[in-house]
């Protein structure tokens, strides 16, 4: 077999193959001998039929089946032999196919991309030295109770600490909301809303002009949207409110002792308190590894910046699309409004997309040289992890992964896992002060 290459970008190359026509007869013949042992010719036992009758009946299948395994197997050897990466499938061109001559063909083909790591140990991170205080436990139990509040309606005024079930609608400049803002119809109106008076409930501001008002009268509340308001095209903008206050509640929470324990599984309000304090020690942690290893990883991504193969990219591009229209379809937005957004959305994925693949580059690179290995038992632990988080069984969760062929996406996550383990475990910490 003799290859040659070309390269065509960065990213992609031109395989010619050439295998001389010995070889390419011999693939002929094996595949016409496998015809002929289950061909079922009238007058023949299976098997015992002519050849030239089998060539006759089976031409054309016998040549497509030799030209796939001819065509295949020299394609993967040729990327063994030029030690080629290859990312997907390749654009096959058939130059020359028939039994007694040479077999000639080309494949372009996408490839990983070249380059060279960086020292990636040591890697330096930002921490703000942060510990659980009896505050944030008292804090926290203060929240569980709150989960089982009870509210009674009273005829008094509104003070602070009440809850308001109101009547609105919200303008600004004299329009609608969603005039500014389509997706934002909750902020524009509802009816029977619960709005607790406390300084930040709903939107800052709103709830604090509603004090000392009783139900059944109006008010007009004046609002100014945030610059990093969850409605952007509201950012900065003057909000008017016309509000009916309904209905004014009491809050009242239940005592924090042995009966409000159990209803969260534990004995009494000493072991409720000590494991609400573990789950706190558990976040702080879990938010400590987050922050150092988005801090590494923005810093790998800002030293390497290399050529992507386009399929990768337009592959993960159509997922970001996917995972991004999925969410707003779930928070109620309408499909004809996601439509009018589409070049938005895909300019805001392909961004996004490219990073990732970047990163997913880095990762496996990463992995290679530490020869970090997967086991079964890695990937059965990932999986029970992952269908306990959507609450999936896990055989459910596995049959769907195999339907999907998505079992090596399973491993890769678990390869992620692990570069970023080791990033995290020899990175360089700095503890800051926490700014109050």
């Amino acid at each position: 077999m003799n290859v040659s290459v070309e390269n065509l970008a960065p990213c992609k190359k031109l395989l010619r193959v050439e295998l001389d026509a010995k070889s390419v007869d011999e693939i002929f013949d094996a595949v016409t001998k496998d015809y002929s042992k289950q061909a079922a010719l009238p007058g023949f036992r299976p098997g015992k039929a002519p050849q030239a009758m089998v060539l006759k009946k089976y031409g054309t299948e016998i040549k497509d089946e030799a030209k796939r395994k001819l065509i295949g197997d020299n394609y993967r050897k040729a990327l063994d032999e030029q030690k080629i990466h290859a990312i997907g499938y390749p654009d096959i061109e058939e130059i020359q196919f028939e039994r007694g001559q040479n077999l000639i063909f080309a494949a372009t083909v996408e490839t990983a991309p070249d380059f060279q790591l960086p020292e990636y140990k040591g890697l330096t991170a930002k921490v703000e030295t942060k510990s659980v205080t009896d505050a944030d436990v008292d804090k926290a139990l203060e929240m569980l109770r709150g989960q089982h509040a009870k509210f009674e309606s009273v005829t008094r005024e509104l003070k602070d600490g009440d809850v308001a079930v109101v009547n609105y609608t919200g303008t600004s400049d004299g329009q609608p909301l969603t005039a500014l803002a389509p997706t934002a119809k909750g902020l524009t109106e509802q009816k029977g809303f619960w709005v607790e008076i406390k300084a930040g409930s709903f939107i800052a501001g709103f709830s604090e002009q509603l004090i000392g008002a009783k139900a059944g009268e109006q008010r007009t509340v004046t609002v100014d949207f945030p610059a990093d308001f969850v409605a952007k095209e509201l950012s900065g903008k003057k909000g008017v409110y016309q509000v009916e206050v309904v209905e004014v509640k009491e809050k009242s929470l239940p005592e924090l002792n042995d009966e409000l324990a159990k209803k969260y599984g534990a004995d009494n309000v000493e072991k409720l308190t000590v494991g609400v304090r573990t789950d706190l020690e558990n976040e702080l942690k879990y938010s400590r590894s987050k922050t150092i290893r988005q801090q590494v990883v923005e810093t790998l991504l800002e030293q390497l910046n290399f050529e992507l193969p386009e399929s990768a990219v337009a592959a993960e591009t159509r997922n970001v699309v996917y995972d991004l229209v999925r969410q707003n379809t779930q928070r109620g937005i309408a499909r004809e409004l996601i439509e009018t957004q589409k070049d938005e959305i895909y300019a805001a994925a392909a961004g996004n997309a490219k990073e990732r693949v970047r990163l997913a580059f880095i990762v496996q690179k990463i992995a290679e040289q530490e020869k970090i290995q997967v086991t079964q038992e890695d990937a059965m632990r990932r999986a029970q992890s992952v269908a306990m988080m959507n609450r999936i069984p896990i055989d459910e969760f596995i049959k769907d992964l195999q339907k999907r062929n998505a079992v090596n996406e399973l491993y890769e996550q678990v390869v992620h896992e692990k570069v970023l383990d080791l990033l995290e475990k020899n990175a360089t910490i700095t503890e800051v002060s926490v700014v109050k």
